[in-house]
Parts: structure tokens; C-alpha cells; sequence
């Protein structure tokens, strides 16, 4: 156990689900998990294991922002002894070519946060999935006749703000979209020689300010959570 989870080893799978909303987990563990017994609730932030057509499942919530995914992810990684951890989460779209409920796949992560160099000393901005595992999600999107955009996001410290234009960040820097955490989470990967990939459903759009609601958010994410459970297949 450690002081953010008190989960006991060998109660967390080695696949991870990792969405950033606790009722999100929940929800997940609940709709799509046989089985599924709940191993963590310390400060709010459940998490299930369960089984997925046979395969041993952990869903736990990482909270919002790259400090609280780096607790938590690295924890996993290093003290649970697992293996991959996939992030299924929302994004605001940079272009008005990108539709509510599109789900992207990161192919890399650019952020503004020091989180790397406080880590491990690094100053890089940028971080990649595994490759491996990103190249097996896109294979069962295909399989099962999913529409699977791929690209670069920009992993942010600051959800409001005014001083990024979306028009350039799509434009110039070929950025797709924005979320909080997959920054954090590849680094720890990489840090800790793990896999991890992410998968976003865009929730809203930072062009047209089209957005979903709250309970849209909880409840109508099940293609990407689909997606990601049978990528751990």
C-alpha cells in the first residue's frame, strides 16, 4: 500500500484503465467489468479490478493535471508492478474540423509543464507512447470499424487561459487538441521503462466553444472505453 492507494499487491491488475474522473471509473467498472470489486478509495479516487472477457482489469482514476496523474501512474508502475496503462480521457479540439466525440490517439505529447525535469532532470517537452501498444489500439479500432484519428496534443498546466490561440497551435504547431495528464503519464513510462498510450474523445471545442455536458462526459465516452479494454486483449 502507499499513502495515496491502499490497494494491496496483487489486488492491481497489470493492464490499467486510467480515465481522470473517480464517477468515471466507477462507471466503467460497473458497465464493463465482471466482477469488479472496488481496492481503492483514498481521497475519492477509486479504483476497480475486475475481468474483461477473461482478462484481469484494473480501472482507477488519476485526477485532474500532470502532478495528480504522476502520483498516481507512477505509483502503479512502480509499487504495483504494472505493466501499461492506458489514458482514456476528454479533449478541447484546436480546430473546427474536429467534431465533438472524435477520438484521437496521441501520437505524441507536447506540454508547457516542468514535470520531466522534475523527475528526472530532463528539460524535454515532448514525450511519446508506446509504440508498440499504439500500433495494437489502432489495429482494433480497424477490427472493430472505429474511426480513430491520430495525432499530437498539447498536454497543458493551465485549463484557462488566454494566452494560447487554438488557430496556431493547430496550424503551425499541428497540435489536435488539448487535455491535462498524458504528459505526465508517458514520462513516467519512459522513466520507468513501462508502456502507455492515451485515447481522447473530444468534449468540447476551443474554436466554436461547442461543449458537452458533465453527464455526457460520464456516460457516452463507451467507444473510446471500448477501444481501450479490447486493446488490452
Amino acid at each position: 500500500m502507499t499513502v495515496h492507494n491502499e490497494a494491496k499487491k496483487g489486488e492491481i491488475a497489470k493492464k490499467v484503465i486510467m480515465p481522470g474522473d473517480p464517477l468515471r471509473a466507477k462507471r466503467i467498472a460497473e458497465n464493463f467489468l465482471e466482477d469488479a470489486v472496488l481496492v481503492n478509495r483514498v481521497r475519492g479516487m477509486y479504483a476497480y479490478t475486475g475481468t474483461y472477457k477473461g482478462e484481469k482489469i484494473t480501472v482507477m482514476a488519476s485526477g485532474m493535471g500532470c502532478p495528480s496523474m504522476g502520483i498516481y501512474s507512477y505509483e502503479l508502475f512502480k509499487f504495483y508492478d504494472v505493466e501499461q496503462i492506458i489514458r482514456v480521457g476528454s479533449a478541447g479540439a484546436y480546430s473546427i474540423d474536429i467534431p465533438l466525440f472524435d477520438m484521437v490517439l496521441v501520437s505524441s505529447s507536447l506540454s508547457n509543464s516542468n514535470y520531466a525535469y522534475m523527475l528526472n532532470g530532463t528539460k524535454e517537452r515532448e514525450c511519446f507512447p508506446d509504440k508498440e501498444l499504439n500500433n495494437h489500439i489502432k489495429e482494433k479500432a480497424k477490427e472493430l470499424g472505429m474511426n480513430l484519428r491520430e495525432g499530437k496534443v498539447y498536454s497543458t498546466d493551465a485549463f484557462y487561459t488566454d494566452l494560447i490561440d487554438p488557430n496556431t497551435m493547430y496550424q503551425d504547431y499541428h497540435l489536435l487538441c488539448a487535455e491535462m495528464e498524458s504528459f505526465a503519464l508517458l514520462e513516467n513510462a519512459k522513466f520507468l521503462h513501462k508502456k502507455a498510450a492515451c485515447i481522447l474523445t473530444i468534449s468540447d471545442n476551443i474554436v466554436t466553444h461547442e461543449e458537452t455536458t458533465s453527464a455526457q462526459r460520464q456516460d457516452s465516452f463507451h467507444q473510446m472505453i471500448t477501444l481501450a479494454l479490447e486493446s488490452c486483449l
